[in-house]
């Protein structure tokens, strides 16, 4: 199955970053824009890839471990960003980024330590897509409508493994389908 573990925001802080989005697709060119869907909106932590079954057990209680190892902490939505010259818009985090990068760190040894190839390790970069483009899009005036966007701030108590299932039918819009596996508390709960 594909797999990856993430950081879910709160629906409330989903509903505040629903409106800013709403306004952005109000923006000329927003039909060139492939938008995610609001119930997939998440902070990917470490993408696995196609996971074998049954290495999904071992995983799950190794993300235990990183989590438990790490504390609650805080974090909210702040302005936007782009990647990959307009391919992938993005809403960013303020908070406490430093643990979420160590959380990050974790979720990935995680992974290695139980086989799986992550190939080069890469800084982390807390961010949340809200829309990608096949042909990158000139993004600025979606950046822009997006820089004093804040979310309430909330705090992280979890690290989610979801799984992914990627659309099928062909229908064009359709978008991946998010489920989570495995919830793992963060600190000595966890």
């Amino acid at each position: 199955m594909r797999l990856f573990a993430a950081v879910l925001p709160p629906e409330d802080v989903v509903r505040e970053l629903a409106v800013a989005v709403r306004g952005l697709r109000g923006l000329p060119g927003a039909d060139g824009m492939r938008w995610t869907e609001r119930a997939g909106w998440h902070f990917t932590l470490a993408f696995y890839g196609e996971v074998d079954d049954g290495l999904v057990p071992e995983l799950a209680a190794r993300l235990g471990r990183a989590a438990s190892r790490t504390e609650p902490f805080r974090l909210g939505l702040l302005g936007g960003g782009q990647f990959g010259r307009g391919k992938a818009l993005w809403a960013g985090a303020e908070g406490d980024l430093r643990t979420m990068r160590l959380l990050a760190g974790r979720a990935e040894a995680a992974a290695r330590k139980v086989g799986l190839d992550m190939g080069e390790h890469r800084r982390y970069k807390a961010h949340l897509t809200v829309a990608r483009s096949r042909d990158g899009l000139d993004v600025r005036p979606y950046v822009d409508a997006l820089r004093d966007f804040r979310s309430r701030v909330w705090t992280v108590d979890e690290l989610v493994l979801v799984r992914s299932s990627l659309p099928r039918s062909g229908v064009p819009g359709e978008q991946p389908r998010y489920e989570a596996v495995a919830r793992r508390a963060l600190g000595a709960a966890g």
